[in-house]
Order: structure tokens, then C-alpha cells, then sequence
């Protein structure tokens, strides 16, 4: 690859070397409650409330824990139709691709976007209030798009996280 080419989005982070079973532990129980407390959180792990403290703040500054996140019922917010929309850009510019991903999760309703291999360039996880307003969300943002060729939208009946 020339030196002037650079990959979209951020450059990839090496993989965290040294996590011991401790590291993977913690990481393990704030997966499945990243509200756990400090003291909670070390006595599960086995280590002192400090260790814990220091050893959550290690993994946040290495990367290996990004952020702490909340599970919201979209239906309760009044986003009850959720979707995975496949989408296909037509000319593979990097700069178009650039565009298309730094300004798609800024859309209203959208909750991820996904960079595929396969026949699709990316899935788009988006909620919305209504099918009209799904149909509009498609309409206004993906198909009036230049970059975009094809659009499909899957409706998701059930979500289930995995644990």
C-alpha cells in the first residue's frame, strides 16, 4: 500500500497484551453489570477494593474497557420498530466511504453501524417510531444518498443480547 493511502476511520489498536485471569474476570462482571460496585466488583474478582480500582483503571486506559453503556427498552422511549437495513455504495472511493461512515451514525434513530464483507457494504441497526417513519428514515437518509446503490430493510421481530 503507498504511503500516502490511509485505512477509513480510526486506526486498529494493537490487542492488550498481559491480561491475566483477574483482567478477565473484571471484564467479565462488568460485561454483565458495568454498574456493579467497586467493592462488589472486588470481592467477585477475589482482589482488594484499591486492586480493583486500579486494575479497572488500567483496562479503561489500555482500551480494553471503552465505556460503560445502559440497556434501554427503545419501546419504552417510543421506539418500538427496530431494523437492520444492508446497504450497498456503489463507488468505493475512499473519501466517499469517509463520508458515508463519519456522517450515517449521526442520523436520528440509528443505533450501530456495521462495515461487512460479503454482498453488503454495511448493516445499519436503526429504531423508529412507526413503519412510516422507517420508510421516511430510508427515503431521506440511504436512498437520496449518491454513495448508496441498494438498500434493504430487515424488520427485527425479537433482540436478544448475548451474554
Amino acid at each position: 500500500m503507498p504511503k500516502d493511502r490511509r485505512s477509513p476511520g480510526p486506526a486498529p489498536r494493537p490487542v492488550p497484551e498481559g491480561l491475566d485471569e483477574v483482567d478477565r474476570k473484571l471484564v467479565d462482571l462488568l460485561t454483565a453489570d458495568g454498574r456493579m460496585p467497586n467493592n462488589a466488583l472486588a470481592e467477585a474478582a477475589g482482589i482488594a477494593p484499591s486492586t480493583c480500582l486500579t486494575r479497572v483503571r488500567a483496562l479503561r486506559e489500555r482500551g480494553v474497557i471503552r465505556g460503560f453503556h445502559a440497556d434501554v427498552d427503545l419501546a419504552a422511549l417510543g421506539r418500538p420498530l427496530q431494523a437492520l437495513i444492508a446497504i450497498r455504495i456503489g463507488a468505493h472511493s475512499r473519501d466517499e466511504i469517509d463520508r458515508f461512515r463519519t456522517k450515517v451514525p449521526r442520523l436520528p434513530g440509528v443505533l450501530s453501524l456495521f462495515h461487512v464483507s460479503g454482498a453488503n457494504d454495511y448493516l445499519l441497526h436503526v429504531a423508529a417510531t412507526t413503519p412510516d417513519a422507517l420508510r421516511e428514515f430510508v427515503l431521506d437518509h440511504l436512498t437520496a444518498d449518491p454513495a448508496v446503490t441498494h438498500a434493504e430493510t430487515s424488520l427485527i421481530f425479537e433482540h436478544v443480547r448475548g451474554g
